[in-house]
């Protein structure tokens, strides 16, 4: 193996090890105010340097997702320094996943009519990566203007084909959709090309258990919220970056109600993990699975690429898991509430 892959398997390591620790998530959790989770945050962990700047007292959630992403996003973009191979191709990846997620969140306040909120949350480490034109965006009233703003974008030519109904609600699920099947097929194609054995076998397994999640979360949300008929539902969603079999798709498509839809999934064998991941709802399942994969390859994996993408789904899930600590204290919520959300 070569010097920079070693580099990067202890790197990703070390990283790893300076995460928050069980006894970290307790005393966050014994905390009394969002004041006492910040100064803990900033005289005992790795994130002292990236809070350093805030207020105790007077912190926003928007701006401290912010700078927790620019954070992370720094520390996945100094990992990739040590490997050329994949590192390309993976931060490629977080970008172009960034980029769907604003567009989504664009789409969704256009929806509500309330877009002027769009450019207060848009993660500023972005603007000096992306494709999207920021203040286009920023300025965008309509759909059109929408269009517009992302002509010169990859994303253009899926986006055209939508338009608004005659209430001028937009199909935010269908786009949705679309644009996370193209991240799929880039990251497999990135996948095909670059790598071989068991390298390629671990990527391909973790993203193609994500993707089975994925679907399978997305049955019981048009099922049970929508009551989405089996045609509509076969229609939004992403069977050939999977590994589920046709045949359960299709079950699970016609399945009269949402506990049918899980007996389904828990007779697969990616299915029957589901009892020992501690979810508290469908939606939270998918974070609950990368952390499981993405635990063990960062421990037992050889092939820094796994390990690389594994320290960013554990990064982006320490992420989720500080914002909820923080939301739920500032909000009083019983700490057993708080506990179950944590991800750890």
């Amino acid at each position: 193996m070569p010097t920079t892959s070693y580099a990067v398997l202890a790197k990703a390591r070390s990283k790893y090890g300076r995460f928050l620790t069980e006894r970290d998530y307790s005393n966050i959790l014994a905390c009394q105010s969002v004041a006492e989770v910040l100064v803990y945050l900033k005289s005992h962990t790795h994130f002292a340097s990236v809070l350093s700047e805030v207020n105790e007292r007077d912190v926003h959630r928007g701006h401290l997702e912010q700078l927790l992403r620019q954070y992370l996003f720094n520390e996945f973009d100094t990992l990739c320094r040590y490997d050329s191979s994949m590192s390309a191709g993976f931060s490629s990846y977080i970008i172009e996943k960034t980029e769907i997620e604003q567009i989504i969140r664009f789409l969704v306040l256009l929806n509500s009519n309330s877009t002027e909120k769009f450019i207060f949350q848009f993660p500023a480490f972005l603007a000096k990566h992306t494709q999207l034109d920021i203040n286009k965006l920023a300025n965008a009233d309509n759909y059109d203007e929408f269009l517009t703003a992302l002509k010169n974008t990859d994303y253009y030519d899926i986006l055209v084909i939508y338009r608004p109904d005659k209430k001028g609600r937009l199909p935010v699920s269908d786009i949705e959709n679309k644009l996370y099947a193209r991240l799929y097929k880039n990251i497999t194609n990135l996948i095909d090309k670059k790598t071989k054995g068991s390298e390629r076998r671990e990527l391909i397994a973790l993203f193609q258990t994500i993707n089975d999640y994925t679907i399978f979360s997305r049955i019981l949300r048009l099922k049970k919220y929508y009551h989405t008929s089996p045609e509509a539902i076969r229609s939004d969603i992403m069977p050939e970056y999977c590994s589920l079999n046709s045949r359960v798709i299709d079950k699970m498509c016609r399945a009269e109600t949402p506990e049918e839809v899980f007996k389904i999934m828990q007779s697969t064998s990616r299915g029957r993990t589901m009892g020992k991941l501690g979810y508290t709802n469908a939606d939270d399942i998918i974070p609950r699975v990368q952390y499981r994969m993405a635990k063990k390859n960062i421990h037992l994996s050889n092939n820094p690429s796994v390990v690389m993408i594994s320290f960013m789904f554990l990064s982006e899930i320490e992420r989720m898991n500080v914002i909820s600590l923080i939301e739920g204290i500032r909000y009083q919520l019983d700490p057993n509430i708080i506990k179950s959300m944590i991800i750890h």
